[in-house]
């Protein structure tokens, strides 16, 4: 499955983005579903992570309660609406389908990663 994500880009300390992951190749419903995110000079770390069936979730305790993770599996797209930015928020975001977990080495297929900014 091919992995596309968008959606990302300036905004300022409290705002809202809504990020996109769409799928190709393959059914993004065979997969969990997961967002990563790596800040410049920091390690990737877990952000949030779907079930196939979008009924459960889990989120780092850095975004819980801020950020939301959903899917369609009928449109084969993933989404992360985050809310009540931060600046240290500021990252590239990267989805990515494979097993659930909140390991990055448990995911087979990336997307490109989408920049979100945030300003104080």
């Amino acid at each position: 499955v091919q992995l596309q994500a968008s959606g990302g880009g300036l905004v300022q300390a409290g705002g809202s983005l809504r990020l996109s992951c769409a799928a190709s190749g393959r059914t993004l419903s065979s997969y969990a579903g997961a967002w990563f995110r790596q800040a410049p000079g920091k390690e990737r770390e877990f952000v949030a992570v779907i079930s196939w069936s979008g009924g459960t979730t889990y989120y780092a305790d850095s975004v819980k309660g801020r950020f939301t993770i959903s899917r369609d599996n009928a449109q084969n797209t993933m989404y992360l609406q985050m809310n009540s930015l931060k600046p240290e928020d500021t990252a590239v975001y990267y989805c990515a389908a494979g097993t659930y977990g909140i390991r990055w080495s448990g995911y087979d297929h990336w997307g490109q990663g989408t920049l979100v900014t945030v300003s104080s």
